[in-house]
């Protein structure tokens, strides 16, 4: 690996390649997820749907190609990922892409969705457990180490029950959403508590801020696949979806203000959960007003996560992403 040379460190691309990176995979997963419902809802041939499946397995592939060879060749910066107080909340962006993927498979291929499945929900526990064993046994956490990044391992509990209740006994994922859901409102707690009465958020975490929209979004899509319906509480659930995304919008000159960075694919899953609720609440309850909603939420998501592409390709071809952080 050839290391270029900058005015402050070194460059070593594999070393300073991000675990972070999976969460492309989260995003292109969910628009995957997000077209095979608008295929459902609209019932339109499913090509697009299967097209961003293969898409999102290749993209995962190469992701997971480069950060096994990054553990292999440059563990030590894998253990200083682990042991920053920010990036440890990314490395279950692994287990959630399996999952996610599992979920985007299962109307192609139920074998392999259960693999994946399988796999994920298995290295999401672990992924957990660790996590949240070093959030309880720290030494380096402080308030402003806390961010909306510190949902990912949750979100990834609630996510479980979506293709779970296909794939094994009832109790399995009711055990994962009771995680989510519990953890949550707990983390949900702290990270308002940062919000509102500490130091606003560096600029290259401010995109974060979109992921409040992913727990009651997935909560809602998980929830109602547990219960087979949208209830009273399914309502609930996304009627929270509803209100943070209203709570973004007056966030869009903040978040455009700030220069590209992978966090910035912390857009696209949390508006494609959202997108995928508003279609799975105009499925369930009949009402057009959803449905036409999910079909503009739709072609907005399209527009981000092409736009997420397009600048990330600009950003590896021009070397501005995977350099050390001064």
């Amino acid at each position: 690996m050839n290391v270029l040379k900058s005015d402050a460190l070194p460059i070593d691309r594999i070393r300073d390649f991000p675990v972070s990176f999976f969460a492309t995979v989260m995003g292109i997963s969910g628009l995957a997820i997000a077209f095979h419902k608008m295929e459902a809802v609209f019932t339109v041939p499913r090509y697009g749907s299967t097209v961003l499946l293969v898409l999102a397995l290749a993209v995962f592939s190469l992701v997971v190609f480069i950060y096994a060879h990054k553990m292999l060749t440059r563990w030590e910066a894998v253990a200083e990922e682990w042991l920053h107080p920010i990036r440890i909340s990314f490395f279950p962006t692994i287990s959630i892409s399996l999952i996610l993927l599992a979920v985007a498979a299962a109307p192609s291929s139920m074998l392999a969705s259960k693999a994946l499945w399988w796999s994920g929900t298995a290295l999401h526990l672990l992924m957990t457990l660790l996590v949240m064993t070093s959030w309880i046994n720290h030494s380096r956490y402080e308030v402003v180490h806390t961010n909306p990044a510190w949902f990912i391992p949750i979100v990834g509990n609630i996510l479980v029950p979506i293709a779970g209740v296909h794939y094994a006994p009832a109790d399995v994922s009711w055990f994962f959403f009771a995680i989510g859901l519990v953890f949550w409102l707990v983390l949900l707690t702290i990270v308002l508590n940062r919000l509102v009465f500490h130091s606003p958020l560096p600029g290259r975490l401010v995109p974060t801020l979109a992921i409040l929209l992913a727990p009651p979004s997935v909560g809602f899509i998980s929830w109602g696949a547990l219960t087979g319906g949208v209830d009273a509480f399914g309502r609930i659930l996304y009627f929270v979806a509803v209100f943070f995304f209203l709570l973004m919008i007056p966030q869009l000159p903040k978040f455009a203000r700030q220069p590209f960075a992978l966090s910035w694919w912390a857009y696209s899953f949390p508006f494609a959960a959202f997108t995928i609720a508003t279609l799975v609440m105009g499925e369930q309850s009949g009402v057009a007003f959803y449905q036409w909603t999910g079909a503009a939420l739709f072609g907005l998501l399209i527009l981000v996560i092409a736009g997420l592409a397009i600048r990330t390709l600009i950003a590896v071809r021009r070397g501005e992403i995977c350099r050390p952080e001064h």
